[in-house]
């Protein structure tokens, strides 16, 4: 029935934009919000660390094992292959929001606190520029298939969904990865760094170039040669502008 396969991947995509909007205000600690990475009730730092790590793990665990292609063979054997991606968006968003609800905030020790105002906007800017940078980087590589929304569209208009192409579009000409990129910059850069913030961040870094590795792994199985040669030309998550002056001067 691909309208309602459609209808499950548009309700998965409205949580997805919900649980993303929540994170952003959460790493900006933006006041309203049921929980921010700051906010909340204090407890030990040993239960604070143990459910904080727990919460991630559970997180890194389905955002990476969902995401294999093994899996993916196995998985749509009982899901149609119309709504793999919208469900994967679905438990991902879950994960995600079940972190932010159960987040036990570590105030102390603070690792750094910038009080000059406009220190405190530039960190700010920063951190907003990096959100910026992640959300263009799925327009550019394809936003709504990566949400799970073209999969079952191009099934309801009964069209045979087409293998992906080797693109290197704008940001992805200078990085390989500007989406982790943005994550990076939006996690680390804060006028108020606390120790919950650190470890959120730290631990999303490791995850990330973790995540990296194997998607790699994945994209060299896929493109081949293509993908090695670009991985030679083109830095992980920083500019190789060495490399560009070298070009130039030749």
């Amino acid at each position: 029935m691909p309208l309602l396969a459609l209808l499950y991947a548009a309700a998965a995509y409205l949580v997805f934009l919900a649980t993303f909007a929540w994170t952003v205000g959460f790493v900006f600690n933006l006041p309203g919000l049921p929980k921010t990475i700051d906010s909340g009730a204090a407890v030990s730092m040993a239960e604070a660390i143990a459910v904080n790590l727990a919460l991630m793990a559970l997180f890194a665990v389905q955002h990476s094992v969902m995401a294999r292609r093994g899996f993916k063979q196995w998985w749509t054997r009982f899901v149609p292959p119309s709504v793999e991606r919208a469900t994967y968006v679905l438990a991902a968003s879950a994960a995600l929001a079940l972190l932010l609800w159960q987040w036990r905030p570590i105030a102390q020790p603070l690792l750094w606190s910038v009080q000059d105002p406009a220190g405190r906007v530039a960190l700010q800017g920063l951190a907003a520029a990096g959100w910026l940078i992640a959300l263009v980087s799925t327009y550019l590589i394809d936003h709504f298939a990566l949400f799970g929304l073209r999969q079952p569209w191009a099934a309801l208009r009964r069209q045979a969904e087409q293998a992906p192409a080797f693109r290197t579009p704008l940001l992805y000409r200078h990085v390989r990865h500007p989406l982790y990129l943005g994550f990076l910059l939006a996690f680390w850069a804060t006028p108020q760094m606390t120790a919950g913030h650190a470890l959120f961040a730290a631990v999303n870094t490791a995850y990330i170039l973790i995540g990296i590795a194997f998607e790699e792994r994945d994209l060299i199985a896929q493109f081949g040669p293509r993908y090695l040669a670009y991985r030679q030309q083109v830095g992980m998550l920083l500019p190789r502008f060495r490399a560009h002056l070298r070009a130039l001067d030749s």
